[in-house]
């Protein structure tokens, strides 16, 4: 497991079922083509990895077993590090720079498109917003969208 995290290195939340393996659930899957491989190379970059799966209990730890026999440790598991304590206060948002999952909109990428998406030539983290405005929580100003279907900000 990686012990730094450099100037330009994030913290990556990585699923598991659908992900790092086939879909099998509740059963480990095939390995998806180059994922450890993909992996193992983000943490030679000095990424965090977290796993962030549906898995808990003995199918949880099977999982994080899987992958260690695989060459990976995560940073955490479940969890935004590893002495979180989670209780019914805890946000289950996690705080992550990047999300690797097959849920996403459009889904799984594929283990060798998101490594040429993050590291172009396997040189620096590049990752770009395909609608960076839309990451503001904040109204702007002017005219929204919002405001001429509904009349308000």
């Amino acid at each position: 497991m990686q012990s730094f995290i450099g100037e330009n290195s994030k913290v990556i939340a990585v699923d598991f079922d659908g992900t790092i393996v086939e879909h099998k659930y509740p059963e480990i899957g095939r390995e998806m083509l180059f994922a450890f491989a993909t992996l193992k190379a983000l943490q030679q970059k000095g990424h965090k990895l977290i796993l962030w799966t549906f898995r808990v209990g003995p199918y949880l730890t099977e999982a994080v077993e899987y992958c260690k026999k695989n060459g990976i440790e995560f940073y955490a598991v479940n969890k935004n590090y590893p002495e979180e304590v989670y209780d019914h206060n805890t946000a289950r948002k996690l705080n992550a720079d990047i999300f690797i999952d097959d849920r996403n909109v459009g889904g799984f990428l594929g283990w060798s498109e998101i490594w040429q998406t993050l590291h172009p030539e396997s040189g620096d983290f590049v990752h770009q917003f395909k609608n960076p405005s839309a990451h503001h929580n904040y109204n702007k100003g002017g005219n929204s969208i919002l405001k001429k279907i509904f009349g308000r900000k």
